[in-house]
Formats: structure tokens, sequence, C-alpha cells
């Protein structure tokens, strides 16, 4: 019988929503049990977290100093020790599960399956490939442990139950390596949403045409509540930060709306946001790729028609 162990992701003593999705992508497997692991220097708030998603049968945690922020380097020989009588090892398909699975996978000789986005067998998934224009089946050799990221647009959060899972504390012999060490975290801080588990984005491209004028976005985002995304095209031309890019190079996300406004579609941007529910695209092209998947399209000046919609909004 298979058995799972899901990494947990947290920041700042709270658990990502990610890390949910991945325990429905473990329970589609139907093992007999899955484990979430919580590594960290303190580990209390997100083990408790952790401990209350449906389907989770124990949780497992590794408090150490050396935990205290998510390096792969260090996290890895611990969850490769903690593998052990596992058949799987899974992790959120996030800058976070992409850093540590490959360390973690090349540390227990296993090649890894990216991007799960549905389960077919114990060993058999099916992952994107071309920039999302193919669904490809992959089978993991069964004789070994499958250490895969879980595509988490693609799969819902588990619940939050009303009964706990154990909390047992893990006490591994490894040596963690000393040549990489953590020396500061920089990221953007917003009020907003987060866009990578929000139910509405609102993202901005070339077409908003500079920094300056990114400000309508981020004006209609707050009146309707919804979290900030761009274009590839938008954060390299500097109108945004990188951590607000969308797509295959960026963030996946499925939120319920999506509103593209001054995107022309490129493949690697729809492919972030195809498992979006209701697309919403505006664009002064009538001809624009973005068009071919919105639900809902307004050609024309997006300076003149997003006042027009706030104004219907109210």
């Amino acid at each position: 019988m298979s058995k799972i162990l899901v990494i947990a992701e947290h920041l700042d003593g709270k658990l990502n929503s990610a890390t949910a999705r991945a325990v429905s992508a473990a329970a589609a497997v139907k093992p007999e049990a899955i484990d979430v692991l919580v590594l960290a220097d303190n580990v209390d708030a997100v083990a408790a977290s952790a401990a209350q998603i449906e389907g989770v049968s124990r949780v497992l945690t590794i408090a150490r100093a050396e935990n205290a922020h998510p390096l792969a380097a260090v996290l890895a020989p611990q969850i490769a020790k903690a593998a052990a009588g596992y058949s799987h090892v899974f992790a959120p398909s996030t800058t976070f599960g992409k850093d540590v699975a490959p360390r973690v996978a090349a540390l227990l000789g296993v090649a890894q399956v990216s991007d799960v986005m549905s389960v077919e067998g114990s060993h058999t998934f099916k992952r994107p490939i071309y920039a999302g224009n193919a669904i490809i089946t992959v089978e993991a050799d069964a004789a070994h442990a499958v250490v895969a990221t879980i595509r988490t647009a693609s799969w819902p959060a588990a619940a939050a139950s009303a009964n706990s899972a154990p909390i047992e504390a893990l006490s591994l012999d490894v040596a963690l390596p000393s040549h990489t060490r953590f020396v500061e975290l920089k990221q953007g801080k917003s009020d907003r949403p987060d866009l990578q588990s929000a139910s509405k984005v609102v993202s901005g491209g070339r077409g908003v045409g500079s920094k300056e004028n990114f400000e309508i976005i981020y004006k209609f985002a707050d009146k309707i509540g919804a979290a900030v995304g761009a274009s590839r095209a938008a954060v390299d031309a500097g109108y945004v930060p990188n951590e607000m890019q969308v797509g295959q190079t960026g963030k996946i996300i499925a939120p319920e709306l999506y509103m593209a406004i001054g995107i022309s579609g490129a493949i690697q941007h729809l492919t972030g946001i195809k498992d979006a529910g209701t697309i919403v695209a505006i664009n002064k092209d009538g001809e624009a790729p973005i068009f071919e998947v919105a639900d809902f399209g307004l050609v024309g000046d997006l300076f003149k028609l997003i006042p027009e919609l706030e104004q219907a909004i109210g």
C-alpha cells in the first residue's frame, strides 16, 4: 500500500494553501496514509494548521534552528531521511517546491515527476508539456519512491476539518551542509490577496503602457477585492516586480475570475491561466489571441473602459 509524505510550505508561521492542494493530490492516489512534514525553527503554529487538513493521518515535525528559513540545501537532506518507508513524497509546484523537490529526488536516486495535474494510478500521472499545449502521461518506477511536484492550479485545497491529526516530533541524525546560508528575503508587501490563492485576479500587460499607468490596474483590483498580476511583457518592461508575473515562467493560477487588461495573450501567459473559472479580456486589438480563450471580451481603450466598469460596479 502507498504511504505519502507531503512537504508543508509555510512562511512567517502560516501554512500556505498550496499544502492543502498537495494533500488533495495525495488523496487521489488512495494511499494507506498521508503524513505532512513540517520543517521550521518553531513548528507549533504550522503543525496545528496542517493537522486540521482533511485526510491527513499524522503531522511530523522537525524543529531545528537551521530550518528558520526554507533553504533547499538544508531541508532536502532532512526530507530524504524522513522519507524512509514512504512510497511517495509530494511538494507543491511553487517556487518552494520546485526548489526543494529536485534535491530530494537526487538524494533518493530517483527521477522527479513535475507538475502533476491528475493521478491515473498509484504510479501513473498526467502533466503538461510544451507550455501546456499537450498533456503527457508518465509512469514512475513502482520499485522506487516517487518524488513529485503538484500543479496547485489543477487541485482544490483539501478542506480544514474539525478533527486534528496527531502531531509527532521527529529526531533525525542527519548532517546538514554549511556552505549554503540565508542572507535576507526581499519580497513585496501588500494588503491585497495573495496572487496564487486569490479567487479574483486582475492582470495588466504591455498595453498598460508604463509603471505609472499601472495604478489604474491597482485601483480597479482594490475596487473588486482582487489580487494583481501581470504579463511577462509588463514585468520585463519594468512596470511591476517579477513576483507578479503570471504564466509559464511565473505563477500558475486558477482564480474563479481572471481579468486580462492590455494583455495580448502569448501562449506562455495562457498556460498560467488555463484553469481559471471565468476569463475576461480587455484589449484594443480585436484580433489579440487572448480573446480566443476569454469568456467575455471588450475591445477598446482600457483607459476609457476601466473607469466605465468602475462606475457600473458602483
